[in-house]
Order: structure tokens, then sequence, then C-alpha cells
């Protein structure tokens, strides 16, 4: 057998390992009636309460909120709620690793000659898809929220809602491979998840027209550092630019932190993995 012929019979039973652990948490979520039910009840609870309840005071001609005329509120919040969908389920598939070691899975495929890298990438992959099934869902709200519906903003926010499922995955899988209880899981993955939501510029705007100087005159100065420290803050802006051609932050900036963003988690993930 040539060197090349070795390379591609790896390749090859290396990608049908990746398929098969993938199309596994895939098919786990489908099995699972609250993930779906919980998928689609998120969101529009979301738009309902919020978006409905809050826009009176949004639309009042104050200073502090008539950058925000051209857009109503529930339009403002969407694009969080896309993101907040693909939170959740991102991280939450990572619970099936700790299930797998609890139960002996993966004592099982460990034993096996598949690759741990093979199985890793399958899980990331596998979650990831999880949490971009879930996100599509929210941009079914769309035409409800008067958001202009196009091919190019739809491909347009494929990019940052797969830097956020894989990111998010990947921190999951972080986690997971350091934690031995569901119970530790769930209370770290909430931790995470609600500041990295709220202070994401989310639910509230920072003023665009504003400086820094003139920002931290109208908010504490560690809540503007942490909205600027936040990576979900700017995928959040990428979402917001895409579906509403608004954006508050510098787009290169926004870029680059969030390919750090994916990047990071799923290098730690991985070394996390392995040992």
């Amino acid at each position: 057998m040539t060197g090349l012929t070795r390379v591609l019979r790896y390749l090859h039973d290396f990608a049908a390992a990746t398929h098969a652990v993938w199309l596994r948490e895939v098919l786990r979520m489908l099995r699972d009636s609250g993930q779906i039910v919980g998928a689609f009840s998120r969101p529009v609870l979301w738009v309902m309460i919020f978006g409905i309840g809050l826009t009176p005071y949004f639309r009042t001609g104050l200073r502090e909120t008539t950058f925000m005329v051209p857009f109503t509120y529930i339009q403002f919040i969407l694009p969080a709620v896309v993101v907040l969908n693909l939170m959740y389920p991102a991280i939450q598939s990572a619970v099936s690793l700790i299930w797998d070691r609890e139960f002996g899975f993966s004592r099982e495929v460990f034993a096996s000659p598949t690759p741990r890298s093979a199985v890793f990438f399958g899980k990331l992959l596998g979650g990831g898809t999880i949490a971009m099934a879930q996100g599509l869902l929210v941009l079914l709200l769309l035409p409800a929220a008067n958001v202009p519906v196009s091919y190019a903003s739809l491909l347009g926010a494929l990019v940052p809602m797969a830097t956020v499922a894989l990111a998010f995955t990947a921190i999951g899988l972080f986690l997971a491979s350091r934690m031995s209880s569901f119970q530790g899981f769930g209370v770290f993955a909430n931790t995470l998840i609600l500041p990295a939501f709220f202070l994401a510029s989310s639910i509230f705007p920072l003023d665009p027209s504003l400086s820094m100087e003139q920002a931290l005159q109208s908010f504490p100065a560690w809540l503007v550092f942490l909205v600027h420290a936040n990576p979900v803050t700017y995928a959040i802006d990428e979402l917001r630019w895409v579906m509403l051609g608004y954006r508050q932050f510098d787009p290169i900036t926004a870029r680059t932190v969030l390919s750090a963003f994916v990047l990071i988690p799923v290098i730690m993930a991985y070394h996390a993995f392995r040992r």
C-alpha cells in the first residue's frame, strides 16, 4: 500500500467516524421533543414579551432613543434572539459528552481504532448543526417583524450564526471535558450564557453616534467596557448589519474578534478533549 493510499484511507475513515458521531448528535436532538419545543417557544416568547412590551419606550423621541427611530424595538432585538437561540442548544449539546462518559459509551469509542480527534469534530459539528437549525427557526419571524428578507441577507447571516454556534459548542465541550456531573455543567452553562447575552447590547443599545467619552457619561464605565469586550456583542452587531443595515461597532474590529472567538475555544476544547 503506497503512502498516498494510506493517507486517503485514513482520511476516509476519519470522515466516516466524524460523520457517524455528527449523525448521532443530530438524531439525539430530533428525538428530544423538549429541545424542539424550546426552539420554537423561546424566540416567540422573547419577541412577544420584550419586543411588543418595550416598543413604546423606544419610540418616545427622547435624545437617548432618537437614533433608534428608524427601527421598531422588535426589529432591534430580533438578531439578538437569533443569537440566543444559537447559544442555548450549542452549549447544551455538550451534555452528551458527560452522558457518554457516565454510561460507558466513551470507553467503548476510545477503545476502538476511531481517532479521538474524529469524535471531537463530530461532536463539534453536531452541536453546531443543532444550534444552526434552531437559530434558523428564528428567521421565520422576520416577516412578522417587518424585516426585509432577501437571499443575500439570509446568506450573510450564516457566517456570524455559524461563528456563535461553533464557539459555544466548543465552550460547552471544554466545560464538559473538565466536569463530571450534569448539575455542575448546567450551573456553569447558565452562568455563562445569560451574562454573555445581556452584556452584548442585545436588549439595550449603545448609541453609535456617541464617542467613548460620551458613552461613559451615559453608562457606567464597567458596563461600557464589558459590552465592548464581549465577543457576542459583535456577532449580534454583524447580524443587525445584515438584516437591518445598522451597526454600532467597527466592522474590522467585529470580524477580528469573531475570528478569535471561534478559533480560541475550539483549540482549547480540542486539547481538553484529547486529555
